[in-house]
């Protein structure tokens, strides 16, 4: 296949690899890494490492209350952090904006918080058959403790969200809280957002919408989207893992109950009672991760400056070219509708070959993917598949290295696929 016949990259994928010290590392003599596992997690480029060591060397300390120097200064670069993340995501209102530990923590918080104080036996939940585990266990669990239920909106056949099935749970169901993934980690599918958001708003639901899968790869304005909850994961934008935020709208977060009780969270403590604290220290108890929050915005300057409209551009090439090369493969087939609508994500499972072998076989040659059911075992059980293989991409992943893991994907189904001799 001859890449120099297509249109010109969005990126030059070159220019930023030099920015990540691990994508220079060699597995094995001659084995140079090709990382296609950012769905999992990105890379950290060179900024953002250097803006945590700075944070320790040269200014650590714990935030808030602290009369002295290095508190101050902590606690300055903590809340310029919060202040870059509401830059990013078009927040005007900072203390909106809530650190969490990633995207499993924040959507655990709404489910404790508003869940418990909103939710009551017989109402329902209303999500879809794409979620990640993370966007449906905490939801399970308020079922549990509250005797709610879960209900899942179809997808169609290329594993896209069927709106007309949706529309209709919508109105026979009524459900209190529709919650759902902006991209599937699985099928990749990117799902119209604002357009969801706004038929669960006029159903009467409040709206929560993981966007793990989503801000790290394309331009996110939650005043677009209009949704009452976004969540996102720091460790998929080329941030620390630990961090992660909570975007909720104030009037909701002022009438949830704090979550977690301790630290920073306190306003006045007595011996019968206490006050909590206002936003967003309301619900960020205890010792915060403040180098990991410093991580973060270093990290969200860093994809800035690459420019989030040229990463979704250069994801849709390389998801291209993947579709391509891998359906020349006899026996594959690509879980998820065409790359146009969809993240930079391919996932696949091979006629008589386990996921786990292909993904052995790939790490042999260096190339990093994942196999299972990418926590999202509810979709596999769909798709009829115990697991699949995934393969994800970065701005900072280059052509060749898509067609290198395509190659070594053919080569893995002549090894493991092989017809059996007679004895």
């Amino acid at each position: 296949m001859n890449t120099t016949e297509r249109s010109p990259l969005a990126i030059d994928a070159a220019a930023y690899r030099q920015d990540f010290p691990i994508l220079s590392r060699q597995l094995r003599e001659g084995v140079p890494l090709v990382y296609l596992d950012n769905a999992a997690s990105t890379q950290r480029p060179q900024a953002v490492i250097d803006a945590m060591d700075a944070c320790y060397e040269g200014y650590y300390a714990n935030v808030h209350r602290g009369i002295h120097t290095l508190s101050e200064e902590s606690t300055q670069k903590y809340e310029d952090a919060r202040l870059r993340v509401a830059q990013f995501l078009s927040v005007a209102n900072e203390c909106e904006l809530i650190f969490t530990a990633g995207t499993t923590a924040a959507i655990n918080l709404v489910a404790r918080s508003w869940g418990d104080a909103n939710i009551k036996s017989g109402d329902v939940i209303l999500t879809t058959m794409m979620e990640h585990h993370a966007n449906i266990v905490p939801w399970q669990q308020l079922a549990q403790r509250t005797g709610c239920r879960v209900e899942f909106a179809p997808l169609t056949e290329d594993g896209r969200l069927c709106i007309e099935s949706f529309d209709k749970r919508l109105s026979d169901l009524q459900p209190k809280l529709v919650a759902l993934t902006a991209a599937s980690n699985v099928l990749g599918t990117i799902n119209p957002v604002a357009e969801l958001v706004a038929k669960a708003r006029d159903a009467g639901a409040v709206t929560l919408v993981d966007a793990a899968q989503a801000v790290p790869h394309a331009q996110v304005d939650v005043n677009q989207w209009d949704a009452d909850f976004v969540t996102f994961s720091g460790h998929k934008v080329c941030g620390p893992t630990g961090i992660g935020v909570l975007h909720g709208k104030q009037q909701l977060l002022d009438a949830m109950p704090p979550f977690l009780g301790g630290g920073a969270m306190i306003h006045r403590v007595t011996t019968s009672g206490f006050e909590p604290a206002g936003l967003p220290e309301k619900f960020e108890a205890g010792t915060p991760a403040i180098a990991e929050a410093i991580g973060l915005a270093a990290a969200i300057d860093y994809v800035d400056s690459v420019g989030l409209d040229r990463i979704h551009a250069y994801e849709l090439q390389l998801c291209t070219l993947a579709h391509e090369a891998l359906q020349e493969i006899e026996g594959l087939h690509i879980l998820g509708p065409d790359p146009k609508h969809k993240a930079g994500i391919v996932s696949f499972a091979i006629d008589g070959v386990h996921p786990h072998d292909i993904s052995q076989w790939l790490d042999r040659r260096g190339i990093a993917v994942r196999a299972g059911h990418h926590c999202a075992m509810p979709l596999h059980e769909l798709l009829q598949i115990s697991a699949s293989t995934r393969a994800s991409f970065y701005f900072y992943n280059t052509p060749d290295e898509v067609l290198q893991f395509a190659d070594a994907v053919r080569s893995a189904r002549d090894k493991f696929n092989r017809p059996r001799k007679r004895t």
